[in-house]
């Protein structure tokens, strides 16, 4: 059973988000959130696989109607991203799995990928609604998580030949995380680009990483979230 588009209210505006519910009737909610590309088929399928797993899933559309298959577009689109109005996306999010039938428990996940890791411990920083948080090789210079009120723990996956987030970068974020009192814990693996989890990109995809995360992932949000 695949998911769906759906509208949802923004502060008086609306946001598209795609929506999986559980495929066992109802399960805890989580947030995917988007890489740079924008809301595309691999962030649909990440929901799908989710809902598979138990687990109502939304991703919203952060890009509000734009994506793309060019990096250097896609960069620009990164760049250009309202921080505030993300921040607003991603609360109304919350607010639709939490009401929604398909979801159970007081707390939701939240799971991003490049751009959208960085977001999600952004989300995580300023909403004690969410409960457990996945960053998947996430960075960006705009984006300032508010780790001192981040009290949902984190787990972090990222690749040791990653040129986009090279592991000297990683540890300095692990490092202030846990200088600001995060419950955080990252796994680096040896020969893993950026975007290593992408099935959709064979030339950066590794199933091994992949593989390994994504039962890391589904263990972590069921302990945290009561699954």
């Amino acid at each position: 059973m695949k998911g769906a588009r759906v509208s949802i209210p923004v502060n008086g505006r609306s946001i598209e988000t795609y929506i999986a519910p559980a495929a066992a009737g109802k399960g805890p909610g989580v947030v995917v959130i988007q890489e740079w590309w924008g809301l595309v088929p691999h962030i649909e399928s990440v929901c799908d696989r989710f809902a598979e797993e138990g687990f109502t899933a939304l991703a919203p559309d952060l890009y509000h109607g734009k994506s793309t298959t060019r990096p250097d577009e896609a960069g620009k689109l990164m760049m250009a991203l309202d921080v505030e109005s993300a921040a607003a996306d991603l609360r109304a999010s919350v607010d639709h799995l939490l009401s929604h039938p398909a979801t159970r428990g007081s707390k939701v996940g939240v799971i991003g990928f490049c751009m959208g890791g960085m977001l999600s411990m952004f989300a995580a920083g300023n909403d004690s609604r969410i409960g457990a948080c996945i960053n998947y090789y996430g960075i960006h210079r705009n984006i300032h998580p508010d780790f001192e009120n981040l009290k949902a723990p984190v787990l972090g996956f990222f690749g040791k030949k990653d040129r986009s987030v090279p592991p000297a970068v990683v540890e300095k974020l692990e490092e202030t995380m846990k200088r600001a009192g995060c419950q955080v814990e990252f796994h680096s693996y040896e020969d893993a680009k950026h975007a290593f989890f992408n099935d959709q990109r064979p030339e950066v995809y590794l199933e091994s990483a992949a593989q390994d995360s994504w039962k890391r992932s589904i263990a972590f949000l069921r302990a945290h979230l009561g699954a």
